[in-house]
């Protein structure tokens, strides 16, 4: 492919909701911590350090008995959601605008684990019942 000499046509989608294919034996939970593993496949958030936070489950699915790529779930990547701050590594008003780390499915933590977690989203605000996170 060679760089563009006139205009194009782009294609284009919302891209708010995106259908990911399942790991095997995954199990998503509807409102959780959506990341794709290092193979590309759904799993739920966790302390990783290969996981890519995709965004947050619209729906419960199981592929519990299921080979990678068996069924899919929704993944929604709009907007900002609250997830639970970690007791051990809290997040606190100096990480609004940094990164939040994935401790599980829902909670977040201040910082990597030394180098055992990834990379939940960036904090947008706190409150008294968790951390506002964006993808």
């Amino acid at each position: 492919m060679a760089a563009l000499t006139a205009g194009r046509r782009t294609q284009q989608r919302a891209g708010d909701i995106v259908s990911h294919p399942l790991a095997a034996a995954a199990v998503i939970h509807q409102g959780g911590l959506a990341c794709l593993s290092a193979a590309g496949y759904l799993v739920p958030g966790a302390t990783a350090t290969t996981l890519t936070c995709v965004g947050i489950a619209a729906e419960s699915v199981s592929n519990a008995g299921g080979a990678a790529g068996a069924v899919c779930a929704d993944v929604r990547r709009d907007g900002a959601w609250r997830f639970d701050n970690a007791a051990a590594d809290p997040v606190g008003r100096p990480h609004i605008g940094k990164t939040a780390w994935i401790v599980d499915d829902q909670t977040v933590a201040a910082t990597d684990g030394g180098g055992t977690r990834s990379a939940a989203g960036t904090v947008i605000d706190i409150d008294a019942d968790g951390v506002w996170i964006e993808f």
